[in-house]
């Protein structure tokens, strides 16, 4: 991986290598003039009824498939994605330290990007300041809608995938192939005077289909529909996003975003050479878990003891990042993981032979975010004053934010990782050497990025062996 393109996790405003190309031209050496960007259709790929619409739809705007915005003011964003990465990631973990969490901060960030663009006022920028919104609003809706576009690109680049992954070794390499994707969608209560604009923004940046439900009179059945869409979008992974009672007949707006994410290792591990070794958890307790074995050259950094290696896949555009701090430091180092840290252990990278054991597993979390968010700041957006005028037509208010769901999954084999992720927000009208060994047998760290653009798709820490290999 280039230097010059890691350079925006240390630098605020530093240029992302190579994002001027893959962002401003979809391949065919067009771009708009206009700077709107978005991925162009509805997030099922089409606005039939049998596809989660009931066919009455808000009206349709021209999609912007070619985004055009400057890579310092991507870059900037970017940058803020990961310190919402860490700051959520450690807002989480206060409230269960010795527990393992999975999470998409993208997947939060962006359902919560298509609410903070009807929001006004100090309610727009406590959400701006908690979220790590670094631009301007035209500028920072530009750089999702340019990210989702990016990601339907590398999507279409990789190989499809006919059947779902499994765990069990049933699929070889070349079934795995590649899928990464992105869907937006907005679900609204019928006749609620929602503004045409704040429709229209929704569909040109992010793709959000609109449909119109009937939360009023059949909360339940407008549940059940934004759940299926979910699970259709997750490849079956996210089941059951809201759970009951999430959704009832105050609420009129539910803003979803799903990310799915397949992808075979470029450097498959050897099921044969698949042993048992022993997981040292955070609290002393040790597991016995099967560990991954691989020598192979990749990036690979130590710093006063931590050590941090790239797995990257098949595709060439994703990557795994794990992050193993020193022996007994782990409590220490997560603490104090900054984005600055995290781009001078990348800055450091060489690529030796690298003696790799890692654990096969798999994490399931599912949070409500509302106090999560609440502590860092967003305060406003959850009571009466929440001021959400910009999503409505005149001037009134009267909606604010009564939940914020997100569940994720991940499995990590020989061959692979799966990964999915989903939000909901619902509104409610108010009321190194030559060769070197990493040993993954105690607490680490570890995301999932895109590559050109440095996105982290998804966060997790592994702290507790005992759940990570169940049956």
């Amino acid at each position: 991986m280039p230097s010059q393109r890691r350079t925006v996790l240390a630098l605020t405003g530093a240029l992302l290598a190579g994002a001027a190309g893959c962002l401003s031209d979809n391949g065919n050496g067009d771009s708009d003039d206009d700077g709107e960007s978005g991925n162009g259709t509805d997030a099922d790929g089409s606005d039939d009824p049998a596809n989660g619409s009931n066919g009455d739809d808000f009206p349709q705007v021209d999609p912007v498939t070619d985004p055009d915005i400057d890579t310092g003011a991507l870059a900037q964003q970017v940058r803020g994605n990961i310190d919402f990465s860490l700051a959520v990631l450690e807002q989480l973990r206060e409230d269960d330290p010795e527990s393992n969490l999975f999470l998409s901060p993208y997947s939060i960030s962006v359902a919560l990007a298509m609410t903070y663009a009807g929001a006004r006022g100090e309610t727009a920028a406590e959400m701006a300041d908690a979220l790590r919104y670094n631009l301007e609003s035209d500028d920072l809706h530009a750089a999702f809608g340019a990210l989702e576009a990016e990601f339907e690109r590398r999507n279409e680049d990789g190989a499809e995938v006919d059947e779902p992954y499994g765990m069990e070794g049933e699929a070889s390499e070349d079934d795995l192939g590649f899928e990464l994707s992105s869907a937006n969608s907005v679900w609204a209560e019928a006749d609620f005077p929602f503004d045409e604009d704040y429709v229209d923004l929704l569909e040109a940046y992010y793709g959000a289909g609109e449909r119109l439900v009937d939360f009023s009179g059949s909360p339940d059945e407008a549940r059940e529909e934004i759940n299926a869409w979910v699970e259709e979008q997750t490849n079956d992974r996210i089941e059951e996003l809201l759970p009951e009672g999430s959704v009832d007949s105050s609420t009129r707006l539910v803003l979803t975003n799903a990310v799915y994410f397949l992808a075979a290792w470029e450097h498959d591990f050897d099921p044969a050479e698949t042993e048992p070794a022993t997981f040292t958890g955070l609290d002393g307790s040790e597991t016995e878990l099967e560990l991954m074995h691989q020598s192979e050259e990749l990036e690979y950094a130590a710093m006063d003891g931590h050590q941090l290696v790239e797995l990257p896949y098949a595709n060439g555009e994703t990557s795994m990042v794990v992050i193993l701090p020193a022996d007994g430091e782990f409590e220490a180092f997560e603490e104090s993981l900054s984005t600055d840290q995290l781009g001078e252990l990348l800055e450091e990278t060489s690529r030796p032979q690298v003696d790799l054991a890692l654990p096969k597993f798999g994490l399931e979390s599912e949070f409500s975010l509302v106090e999560t968010m609440d502590a860092l700041g967003m305060e406003r957006a959850f009571g009466s004053g929440a001021d959400f005028s910009g999503m409505l037509e005149g001037d009134d208010g009267g909606l604010f934010i009564s939940e914020i769901v997100h569940q994720s999954f991940i499995e990590v084999d020989e061959e692979g990782t799966e990964a999915a992720a989903a939000t909901a927000v619902a509104m409610d009208e108010s009321a190194p050497a030559d060769h070197v060994e990493v040993t993954v047998d105690r607490p680490f760290l570890f995301y999932i990025r895109d590559l050109p653009t440095e996105t982290p798709l998804f966060w997790g820490r592994v702290v507790d062996g005992e759940t990570l290999q169940d049956e």
